[in-house]
């Protein structure tokens, strides 16, 4: 790929992995970016490197606009590997003067790398270093979504380097927002929040008050994956202070899985119910749909009813194994409720509900199950379920 210039004399020169498909548990069905952003000034500055596996394709856009060894600085956002992993090896060829980083980061970097030598320099929010014409702001963003976090800030290019902030895994040719499709943009932005910064949406929501009482001027914001904002700011930060605040619509998905198809059965007169009081329902099939993609849905959603049949004593595995990965990111502000057929224990039912009470979810009922294969009366009883989810979804939304 050629590199990028995003503001006169700052360069794009990560790398695409056009071939990822799982992130830790992320369903990454377009791949990603590692985005690094080369400054040619009086001092040359390399922010954040690459996953170890596309180090050479780092390199490659550096030598396009200079020898690596002409790079004085290095300044390390984030060290997770997807970002750092290639930094042994481009300390090893650049020989920095500096290697910027946060308190945090210098700690990650030292317990990941076991580095000897290497010239590392902290730095915390307020403070700055200058390249020649242009000077650099550091601001800490910890948990944001690691204790190392930090952005990088040019005032005089109302540039933001945003770390792992208002990212997407997108895999793309093009480097600016305004180059793509906006509704597929948003779609991979709101599954990167739903899967990646849920859980820290109280962090979120003061970092986008200290950064709007700091006076920032923002007109570009550079992530580490996915493309440049530049020309919808705006969007991505009403998406982003919506996001933190857990705001949701009139809408409310059935999550279930199904051993012999009677929870299936139910999932599906329960969304009739919902649907009959003006509420849009989704139902959503464990067997067919990626968790990932799953709280992305959960993200826009009032109400999450999930479905289980009981199997051992517990959950299906796909159920249980959804739970722990949304019990990881911890959504709020959510109503819940609970289903499911079993044969001779029934345990799902209530092991749903214990699930989404440590949640706080808002329980709207105890929770309803059917012996062995509802008929037409029990089926009944699930469609009135659904009426009394879907008015309590009506009365919060409007209320």
């Amino acid at each position: 790929m050629k590199t990028v210039e995003i503001k006169e004399n700052i360069h794009w020169v990560g790398a695409i992995d056009w071939d990822v498909r799982d992130f830790h548990g992320y369903s990454t069905y377009q791949g990603t970016t590692y985005n690094a952003f080369l400054v040619m000034d009086e001092k040359i500055a390399l922010f954040d490197t690459v996953k170890k596996t596309h180090f050479s394709d780092l390199l490659h856009h550096i030598h396009q606009l200079t020898d690596p060894e002409k790079i004085d600085y290095l300044v390390i956002n984030h060290v997770e590997m997807d970002h750092s992993g290639s930094l042994p090896e481009i300390v090893q060829r650049v020989k920095p003067e500096k290697i910027f980083c946060s308190q945090m980061g210098r700690k990650a970097i030292e317990q990941h790398f076991h580095p000897k030598d290497w010239p590392l320099v902290e730095v915390k929010s307020g403070d700055s270093i200058s390249l020649g014409s242009r000077t650099v702001q550091f601001l800490e963003t910890r948990m944001l979504h690691w204790p190392d976090s930090m952005f990088s800030y040019f005032p005089d290019d109302k540039l933001l380097l945003s770390s792992d902030a208002f990212g997407q895994h997108y895999a793309t040719s093009e480097r600016f927002d305004d180059e793509v499709d906006f509704s597929t943009l948003m779609g991979h932005s709101a599954k990167y929040y739903a899967n990646i910064l849920t859980l820290f949406s109280p962090l979120i929501r003061k970092l986008l008050a200290k950064v709007a009482d700091m006076g920032l001027e923002i007109d570009m914001i550079a992530p580490d994956h996915g493309v440049v904002w530049r020309s919808h700011i705006r969007d991505i930060l009403n998406a982003y202070d919506d996001w933190s605040q857990n705001k949701s619509g009139r809408r409310a998905l059935v999550i279930y899985d199904t051993m012999w198809k009677s929870t299936k059965k139910m999932a599906r007169a329960i969304a009739t119910g919902i649907s009959m009081e003006d509420v849009s329902v989704k139902l959503i099939d464990l067997a067919y749909n990626h968790r990932s993609d799953v709280m992305t849905d959960i993200l826009g959603a009032k109400a999450v009813v999930l479905g289980s049949p009981t199997l051992n004593n517990g959950l299906l595995p796909r159920m249980a194994g959804f739970l722990m990965y949304m019990r990881g990111l911890r959504p709020t502000n959510k109503l819940g409720a609970a289903f499911g057929s079993y044969g001779w224990s029934g345990e799902a039912v209530k092991l749903m509900n214990n699930a989404m009470e440590e949640m706080k979810f808002d329980m709207i009922e105890s929770g309803l199950r059917h012996k062995y294969v509802p008929d037409h009366e029990a089926l009944q009883e699930c469609v009135e379920m659904g009426r009394r989810i879907g008015r309590a979804v009506r009365e919060q939304s409007e209320g």
